[in-house]
């Protein structure tokens, strides 16, 4: 049987006649730049995250930038995140000239751990840290409240990388209640990635900035079109960070589906749970299934999405054997991510003495298994039994 990681035919299947229309009018518009197209997405994802504020961009990546660009990071800054996430997530840092920070990460979430971002920012004592990004890691919340208390306390924006987490709910405590708040929609940024493999993606790379706060939000509008305003006036130094309207058309046939999407991942998360605890492999130190911290241990935070399991992550005792045989049963699975960010290569030797023990044990015992919406459970039922061969025959 053949299990692919992701499968877009099965999506595209029932969704190409709604998307070649969407492209057309596009083309027939030749408004190719800008557009009723991009404004329309932009007022339906702000309005989904609870946001008032949109800004479509060219990428993730790119709405991790222009946010930076519009706090004003540059030369000599620092900017705290977590170690364990796409090169992004530190790329965009670098390319201002500031430089990251790391805190180590939660084992069982895998997101940056409050904790250690406290103990970094109580030893910064000259203020150089003039940022938070956590990232909302495999479609799961990051511990917002906890950040949030720290970026209050020491005077720092907080961006939020939900470039895996758009429509992931996280239980803000508050004195009047419990509030459901939607990724994105916590810090002064959020940050999402339409890259095609995401739980919303695009026919392309396309991103998004949302905010609460319309200073920031007219900021970011006006860099991601080099900040001119009017046409051929520049205010400040932006960039072409333009949402493409063939790409926000596609996204805006997929946007309704997105809910259901997540609840089908969901389903499958939990057909996964079930069949590796009957195979005997959890709970032995074969492997670890991924926990949804804000609903497993019978604590129900009244959040609907609170994993949208962009990927379902196992850690798996002898990892890399065990992807080997997967791939060789045509079984898809991939590795996020197999290097930590304080050991890349193009930080030099600035990091070298740096331990992150909890993010490097990640980086060597973790394994994204298909759990796109489309899978079946003879599928699900395959790569378990090929999981639980591997570990018998060894």
């Amino acid at each position: 049987m053949n299990v692919p990681l992701l499968d877009l035919q099965a999506q595209l299947a029932y969704l190409k006649d709604e998307l070649q229309a969407a492209v057309l009018k596009v083309l027939d518009s030749t408004r190719y730049i800008q557009g009723p197209e991009v404004e329309a997405l932009e007022k339906e994802v702000a309005e989904y995250s609870g946001v008032p504020y949109g800004i479509g961009v060219s990428s993730g990546t790119d709405a991790l930038l222009v946010s930076l660009m519009a706090l004003d990071i540059g030369h000599g800054d620092l900017v705290l995140t977590t170690p364990y996430s796409f090169f992004a997530t530190m790329g965009v840092v670098l390319r201002l000239g500031a430089r990251p920070v790391f805190a180590d990460i939660d084992p069982v979430s895998y997101n940056i751990d409050p904790r250690r971002m406290e103990e970094i920012l109580d030893a910064d004592k000259e203020r150089r840290i003039k940022a938070i990004i956590p990232v909302h890691l495999y479609g799961q919340c990051a511990d917002m409240a906890a950040i949030l208390a720290l970026a209050e306390r020491y005077g720092l924006p907080v961006i939020e990388d939900a470039a895996q987490a758009i429509g992931a709910e996280y239980p803000l405590a508050t004195a009047q209640g419990t509030r459901i708040l939607r990724a994105g929609s916590m810090g002064i940024s959020g940050c999402f990635s339409f890259f095609p493999s995401k739980n919303l993606g695009g026919i392309g790379d396309g991103g998004m900035v949302v905010s609460h706060n319309k200073e920031f939000a007219d900021k970011v509008n006006l860099l991601r079109n080099h900040g001119a305003y009017p046409k051929y006036y520049h205010s400040m130094v932006g960039g072409n960070f333009r949402l493409d309207p063939i790409q926000a058309a596609a996204l805006r046939v997929k946007l309704p589906y997105l809910d259901g999407w997540h609840k089908k991942r969901s389903d499958n998360a939990r057909v996964y749970n079930t069949l590796f605890q009957a195979a005997g492999l959890v709970g032995q130190g074969a492997v670890v299934t991924p926990t949804a911290v804000y609903r497993d241990g019978g604590s129900d935070s009244g959040a609907d999405n609170y994993h949208i399991y962009n990927q379902y992550v196992i850690r798996a005792h002898r990892r890399d054997d065990l992807r080997d045989w997967l791939l060789a049963r045509d079984i898809g699975c991939e590795i996020y991510y197999p290097v930590a960010l304080h050991r890349q290569k193009c930080l030099g030797t600035g990091y070298d003495d740096i331990s992150l023990p909890i993010a490097e044990k990640a980086a060597d015992e973790t394994l994204a298994l298909p759990i796109y919406p489309e899978l079946t459970v003879e599928m699900q039922e395959y790569v378990v039994s090929t999981i639980a061969q591997f570990y018998m025959n060894r």
